[in-house]
Parts: C-alpha cells; sequence; structure tokens
C-alpha cells in the first residue's frame, strides 16, 4: 500500500537520524562525564603532591600516613590508584601505572591507560625545581572508569528521554498527515468503486489537490476514450445487426423455397437466388468490418509508408477491367508520367479506390464512361469521374453516411462504400469531396492528399507533442 511505503520511506530515515543522535550524545555525554571527573582526581593528585619530600640529597619520601591515604583514595565504585616515582625512576609510593609520552614542558596532564582488563583514567604531575628535565619527581593518580561510565549513561537517557517522545510524535504527525493526504485517493477510489459497469461518465471529486489532477484528468480522458470505443462497438453491432436482418431473412426464405420445390428447374433457380443472397451477405459482412478496422479510434496504430499513388490506382483499375468490360463501360486511366509519393497505408488507399470504382462501376449505365485521374499539383489527388446518376447539390454532404442511398438510386448496394472511403481518407488527413463532372454527365469523387510540407509539418507537430 502507498500509505506503508510512505510511512517507510519516512521511518527509515528517522531511524538512521535516530541512531546517530544517540551515538553522538553518548559520546558529548562522556565527555562532560570526564571533563567533571578529570577535575576532581587532577585535584587529588595534586593533594598528594602536596605531601611529596625531596631531602637535599635527592631522596624522596611521601609523607602521608597510611590511614589518611585510605581515606583520600576510598570510593564506593571506582577503583583508585597512586603512584610516586623519585627522579631516578624508582617506585617511592603507590602501584606502578602506565605512564605516557614525556614532555618536559607539561606540568600535568590526563590521558587513558588500561591496568590488567581494567580501563583507567591517569592525572601526572611533575614536582620538582627544574620542569625542563627528567629529574622531578612523577605523581600519578588513577581510577577505573565506572562512575564516569554511569554518568554518561544518565546523561544520555536524559538526553533521550524527550527526544524518543518527540519522535514518537513526530511518527503520530507524519502518519495522521499521511492519512489526511492520501484522502483525496480514497474519495477516488470510492468514487470508482461505487460506479456500475455501465457508468463512464467523467469523475468529479472535490477538493482533490494539484498533484492529483493529472491522474484524475488521466483517468477521465481514459473513460472518454473507453466510452468513445464501447460507442462504435454499439454503432457497428447495431449497424450489423440492421444490415445483416434483411439478407438472412431473404436467404431463409429463399431456403424454405428450395425445400418446398419439387422440380429440379425450380430448386436451380431457388438456388441461384440463395448464392447471389450469399454474395451480397458476403460483401456486406466485408464492408461492416473494413468500416470497423478503419474507425479513426481502431486504426491508431496505422504506419504510413511512402508510396506511389499513381502507381497504385493504376493496378486498381486494372483489376476491374474485366467487370467493366462485363457490364459495356469504358474504364480509363490518366496518370502521370513520374511517380507521386505519397506516405500512406497501400492496403487502406486500395480498398478506397476498390470502394470509389466499384461505386462509379456499379451506377455507371451501359455504354458509359469511368475515368480514374491522378493529379500531381496542386495537391496530390486522385479522382473517379463516371456516367452515373445526377446527386443533387442537397444530397452531396450526406452521399458519405453510413447506409445512406438517394432516393430512387438503382441498385443492391448498402449505403458503406462511400463510407469506408470517407473513413479511410480521413485517416490520412485527406479530404474526399464530390462534384458534378466537368462534361455536364455523371460525378466526380476526388480525394486531396495533404501536400508533403502540410505532412512534414504535421509529423513534426506529432513529434513535438509526443516529447
Amino acid at each position: 500500500m502507498l500509505r506503508t511505503q510512505l510511512l517507510k520511506w519516512l521511518a527509515v530515515p528517522l531511524a538512521v537520524l535516530f541512531i546517530a543522535d544517540t551515538v553522538a550524545s553518548y559520546w558529548t555525554a562522556l565527555r562532560l562525564a570526564n571533563r567533571a571527573y578529570d577535575r576532581a582526581l587532577l585535584e587529588i593528585a595534586k593533594e598528594v603532591s602536596l605531601h611529596v619530600r625531596i631531602g637535599s640529597y635527592g631522596e624522596t619520601s611521601l609523607d602521608v600516613p597510611e590511614s589518611a591515604l585510605g581515606v583520600l583514595f576510598r570510593d564506593p565504585t571506582d577503583v583508585i590508584y597512586h603512584q610516586v616515582a623519585s627522579p631516578d625512576g624508582k617506585l617511592v609510593s603507590g602501584t606502578p601505572l602506565p605512564h605516557g609520552e614525556f614532555d618536559a614542558t607539561v606540568q600535568e596532564k590526563l590521558y587513558d591507560a588500561t591496568i590488567g582488563d581494567r580501563d583507567i583514567r591517569v592525572a601526572e604531575l611533575r614536582v620538582g625545581d627544574d620542569p625542563m628535565t627528567q629529574s622531578g619527581v612523577i605523581v600519578r593518580v588513577a581510577e577505573t572508569t565506572l562512575r564516569r561510565r554511569m554518568l554518561a549513561r544518565d546523561i544520555l537517557m536524559s538526553i533521550l528521554a524527550p527526544q524518543v517522545a518527540l519522535i514518537a510524535m513526530a511518527g503520530l504527525i507524519v502518519w495522521l498527515g499521511i492519512v489526511h493526504g492520501l484522502r483525496p485517493l480514497v474519495k477516488i477510489r470510492d468514487a470508482v468503486t461505487s460506479r456500475s459497469p455501465n457508468d463512464i461518465s467523467e469523475i468529479h471529486v472535490a477538493g482533490v489537490p494539484g498533484e492529483l489532477r493529472p491522474l484524475l484528468e488521466a483517468m477521465n480522458c481514459l473513460l472518454v476514450r473507453i466510452g468513445d470505443l464501447l460507442s462504435l462497438q454499439r454503432r457497428f453491432i447495431a449497424d450489423a445487426a440492421h444490415q445483416l436482418k434483411t439478407p438472412v431473412a431473404a436467404l431463409l426464405a429463399h431456403a424454405e423455397l428450395a425445400a418446398r420445390a419439387e422440380q429440379p428447374g425450380e430448386i436451380r433457380e431457388q438456388v441461384r437466388s440463395l448464392d447471389r443472397g450469399l454474395q451480397r451477405l458476403s460483401r456486406l459482412m466485408s464492408q461492416l468490418l473494413a468500416l470497423a478496422r478503419n474507425e479513426p479510434d481502431a486504426a491508431r496504430t496505422v504506419s504510413f509508408l511512402p508510396l506511389d499513388i499513381n502507381a497504385l490506382a493504376l493496378e486498381v483499375c486494372s483489376e476491374w477491367v474485366a467487370e467493366a468490360v462485363k457490364r459495356n463501360i469504358d474504364l480509363g486511366f490518366e496518370g502521370d508520367d513520374e511517380p507521386i509519393v505519397i506516405k500512406g497505408d497501400a492496403g487502406r488507399l486500395r480498398e478506397l479506390l476498390d470502394n470509389l470504382v466499384d461505386n462509379a462501376v456499379r451506377y455507371t449505365t451501359s455504354g458509359g464512361r469511368v475515368t480514374v485521374r491522378v493529379e500531381r499539383a496542386p495537391r496530390p489527388a486522385i479522382r473517379v469521374a463516371d456516367d452515373g446518376p445526377h446527386i443533387p447539390p442537397e444530397e452531396r454532404g450526406r452521399i458519405f453516411e453510413r447506409f445512406h442511398r438517394v432516393l430512387g438510386t438503382p441498385g443492391e448496394g448498402s449505403g458503406l462504400g462511400l463510407a469506408i472511403a470517407r473513413e479511410i481518407a480521413t485517416l490520412h488527413g485527406a479530404e474526399i469531396l464530390l462534384a458534378p463532372d466537368t462534361d455536364g454527365i455523371g460525378n466526380v469523387f476526388s480525394v486531396i492528399f495533404p501536400s508533403a510540407r502540410q505532412t512534414r509539418t504535421a509529423s513534426g507537430a506529432k513529434e513535438t507533442a509526443t516529447h
């Protein structure tokens, strides 16, 4: 959970900080304890030095009764040692103690040492008339460090107690802050989980902080795209159901008539009707699938590659020659001597041209003409001119709608071919237009593609938006 992760990310630095502060506080407390006890230890050494006697011949003695020494060095916690050494280095009184490096300029010093397995603190004094030589009497007093550690521990505990309480309060405040800060996420979660599966409206949550607004906007954009996709699916299903109902009913009727027919001739006629119906149904299914495949949202992953529309149009025309001859239609092609290159999807553009030529051949009367022209300037374009029925101006805006057919139009078209052509043209950023032919007979369908400069500009803008 995000709350747990945030608490971990905050708790680990707090724990590291607490450990570092504890170590630093302990060393500070130990330094303070040493400073306090060092003064007392040095005072004891000075007191001992007052009772050192140096004779005229250099003999050294400690003029203190044993009972007084017992009182002076008595301590309930630590063990206290002392040492008095004569100028020639002989032990005058006490216990041999470790000594530090000799420094004639220092009359007194403090240092750490050990006796056996015990840590001790030593105070050293030099007593003599000439401190620049090594002939002075050395007085050392040492004690174990138990009291110092106990004092340092007491100081540390007195420091850490409020720090622990402060960190606990800080942790509580951090936890409450995280809970409060994540409350908008909880509201968004509740707003999403409380919805029905069919509710794809935008999510509105009051009091969302600025950092969460991009997330909420992204979710709303996703809902919009899902809504568009569902709308496309519903529309496709509705269109398919509407269009398939009639041919399926006709096929069932022909199948029933074929089953009732007794004469071979009647059976063959019904079978031929079934074959024609199946062909129309197959074409309708292909057109419905093509329409779904070329929806803007369904074609987001299309890759556009350079292709020659002059060669593509010639190839499509060649494939329709046999059908045009069968219908007694003069199918012509007028192209350019040089390739006309655009960026597009060859398969979809072939489908676009197939639908335009099919529409022209289907509705041109016998003996008429269909001409496919490819132009280079001012923009690359493909124009399909036919001698079909004149389309009134008021119908030209609706001719590219799905399932729309001009009243009185002969033939068995489904009204999907031009809709598919428009979807593919839109996918390529092209315009598809309808106008009357210049000879006054028939119509001209024009697909005008973006110029090379417009294509580069659009691609650059798309790359900039992506980055």
